[in-house]
């Protein structure tokens, strides 16, 4: 494992005298560990996915100090069930909240529905399990990934699905309703943009790939929820307040959301204490951050950010990316696996400050 600084190449006309010339390495691993998404306790354990589009047997690690990996609950809960016993059938998005509740995006299988598990890292003990069945969910669904809010008590889900269905599921932690909204909305649906990596267009089941609601993230104060199709060129934010009153109509709640500012073809996204949106722009290979006057630019850009995924804020100040190739992975490389090894952990300091566990 490796923990090496690296001079990271940046693009001098996008950077901005405020951003750092250096981002870390923290963590690096082999073919048998593709990352997928991030989450930081706040005592500073670091809870990582597994890749799913690889077709590994883990769903969940935590990753040491050192750099090495541990399955995470345990083994029986970190690999697939067996019939109805422990186990996650694929997990994208996960989540530490501020009490140290690792929330994990479970997402449906054939004969399963999808779910959200909650899993106490402090007494290591399962917390919760809330069931996403129809109608909040459908048959086309994909659960990408989820914010967390605690202030509220409610988790707000990017369900990608399909250009037609997709949209953001609000699920309710303490009656465990889940209600489907802004389904097929301008602020859901993937732009007509074709994902260009490497010079060559990323197809997803034989076609090109345009992917609707994917990167969400919910700022320190809980209250506003940031998120956006991942083939747009547009971040939007709407209140939580406003998410979760049940009596507004999709059009009502739609007339609520606001553009924040531009964006790239993104994965992940993450957002600081002074309103910074960090976004990964997966066609540039960098980590680039939306302003809050709306200004989109690139922060980090190197040849070995190859895909860089999902973010996590440390408590340390720093912000923590995946790097994962994952236009290489079978499922949108034609069934062939095309990497090259750049799997990765890699971190930043945070422009504007950070909070562990929102």
């Amino acid at each position: 494992m490796s923990r090496s600084l690296f001079a990271a190449t940046i693009l001098a006309s996008a950077l901005s005298t405020a951003a750092i010339a250096e981002i870390e390495t923290y963590a690096t691993f082999d073919a048998d560990m593709p990352p997928g998404n991030l989450a930081i306790a706040p005592n500073g354990r670091i809870f990582m996915s597994v890749h799913e589009f690889y077709g590994k047997d883990l769903r969940i690690v935590e990753v040491m100090p050192d750099g090495t990996t541990t399955p995470y609950p345990n083994t029986e809960w970190a690999n697939a069930p067996v019939g109805d016993g422990p186990g996650l059938k694929g997990v994208l998005g996960l989540r530490a909240d501020r009490e140290g509740i690792l929330w994990m995006l479970d997402g449906q299988a054939e004969g399963q529905t999808g779910r959200v598990v909650g899993w106490n890292t402090n007494t290591e003990t399962l917390h919760a399990i809330h069931y996403l069945g129809q109608p909040a969910a459908k048959p086309t669904s994909f659960l990408n990934d989820l914010a967390v809010d605690r202030e509220h008590n409610a988790i707000y889900i990017t369900d990608t699905a399909n250009a037609e269905t997709t949209a953001l599921i609000v699920l309710n932690l303490d009656t465990g309703r889940a209600r489907r909204v802004l389904e097929a909305s301008t602020f859901t649906v993937p732009e007509d943009t074709d994902m260009v990596i490497d010079g060559k267009v990323v197809n997803l089941g034989g076609s090109p790939a345009k992917i609707g609601a994917n990167p969400i993230t919910i700022d320190p104060t809980n209250e506003w929820v940031y998120f956006a199709p991942m083939t747009a060129s547009a971040m939007y934010r709407v209140r939580t307040t406003d998410l979760l009153d049940e009596g507004l109509s999709d059009a009502e709640l739609s007339a609520r959301v606001e553009r924040y500012g531009d964006k790239p073809i993104s994965d992940g996204s993450t957002v600081d204490a002074a309103g910074n949106v960090y976004i990964t722009s997966i066609t540039e290979d960098a980590v680039g951050v939306t302003k809050p006057d709306g200004t989109y630019e690139i922060l980090y850009q190197a040849d070995n950010m190859s895909w860089p995924d999902g973010f996590a804020m440390g408590a340390d100040g720093y912000v923590y990316v995946t790097i994962n190739e994952l236009h290489r992975s079978p499922v949108l490389n034609g069934g062939e696996d095309a990497t090259q090894g750049e799997f990765s952990i890699m971190r930043f300091p945070a422009l504007g400050g950070a909070v562990s566990g929102r």
